[in-house]
């Protein structure tokens, strides 16, 4: 079988480290294609990741449509060469358009309710997958897992936190200290969106530079008055940070729920938590499992971090809720190998069954 994986975000590389791994094991050709990254590309790198970059990153959201433009036609040309069973994405836009033009399969996974890119994307995808809870139906191809995204690297089959890791890059893991990510509004899921302001950065800071250490991850440009805060490890340990920190907060929906399941007591502030109906990844993760507070004030994300930050019995209770989670979620990445190796097989079969039909 021949799968293509394509890759927008870091948080795509970790989905699919693992089951990229169990593929090539089970003697699968992948391939893998990425778009420039902030992050995502020297993920790849740092993992040995063999992939081929296609565009760079749009500059503004005036040039998205251009640059998916371009991906769409670059990925097009590249596949027609490889002949792929199967071609996966988070997201998905460009898989599911290119994908029926090759004779491929495609697989989407979406967790995230309210998108618009989700308009041309779902109704060409051959599957869309989401979490069990996922609040919208897509009919037929659609299918569901009891899981999050994010347990494909953070379940505790695949991830194991390395205190020693962090000491190499001077971080002491017993030290008291928080992560704080900051990230720029435009995708084209943002159009409209926001999160904390840049005052609201540096209040945020400046309450918790009185109970410890400070590191923070960024896409959006810091200030100078911010920059000695910038993380001190690499891309690949940013999990192993976020495990050890005594608080997470800031505007990043995907950092937010990986701290969450990491049993880190996590503020997420950004304006998609003031929709009606939140992404249900967040009410579950704050309603059942109280791993989480989500709120699109910046006062009230405050006050919450103060709250946390001020008990000393936060993290302890978290870190129990975070047992239970386990024991009601699957190991999402042995089930995105199976669903792909399913789909790519039944590729196989049309392809052998059309040939046969020719005869």
């Amino acid at each position: 079988m021949k799968a293509v994986v394509t890759i927008q975000h870091p948080a795509h590389v970790h989905f699919y480290r693992h089951v990229i791994d169990e593929l090539e094991a089970r003697g699968h050709e992948v391939f893998v294609f990425a778009r420039e990254n902030d992050l995502a590309v020297p993920l790849l790198n740092a993992y040995g990741i063999p992939h081929e970059v296609l565009t760079g990153p749009q500059d503004s959201l005036s040039e998205l449509a251009k640059v998916q433009l371009a991906y769409e036609l670059r990925l097009l040309r590249r596949v027609r060469k490889i002949g792929p069973d199967v071609m996966t994405a988070i997201g998905g836009v460009a898989v599911s358009h290119v994908a029926p033009l090759v004779g491929a399969r495609s697989v989407v996974f979406v967790d995230n309710e309210g998108t618009t890119s989700h308009r041309i994307t779902t109704p060409f995808a051959h599957v869309v997958a989401t979490p069990r809870h996922y609040d919208e139906d897509y009919g037929a191809n659609h299918v569901r897992y009891e899981g999050f995204h994010e347990l494909a690297y953070l379940h505790p089959e695949y991830f194991e936190p390395d205190p020693d890791a962090l000491v190499a890059h001077g971080v002491d893991p017993d030290a008291t200290y928080f992560v704080l990510r900051f990230r720029r509004w435009d995708a084209l899921h943002d159009v409209g969106e926001g999160g904390l302001s840049l005052e609201g950065k540096r209040r945020l800071v400046s309450m918790l530079d009185e109970h410890g250490d400070i590191y923070i991850t960024s896409t959006d440009p810091l200030p100078s008055d911010l920059e000695a805060y910038q993380l001190p490890v690499p891309p690949t340990l940013i999990h192993d940070l976020l495990y050890f920190a005594d608080c997470y907060a800031g505007d990043s929906a995907t950092m937010a729920t990986e701290s969450a399941l990491l049993g880190t007591p996590t503020v997420r502030i950004q304006s998609f938590a003031a929709r009606e109906k939140d992404m249900t990844n967040f009410v579950e993760l704050e309603e059942t499992y109280d791993l989480l507070r989500s709120t699109p004030d910046e006062e009230v994300g405050l006050d919450l971090v103060r709250e946390i930050v001020e008990d000393p019995e936060t993290r302890a209770r978290w870190r129990a809720r975070r047992e239970r989670l386990f024991d009601d979620k699957i190991d999402v990445a042995a089930y995105v190998t199976e669903l792909l190796c399913e789909q790519g097989g039944a590729a196989v079969e049309m392809v052998e069954q059309r040939a046969v039909s020719a005869d």
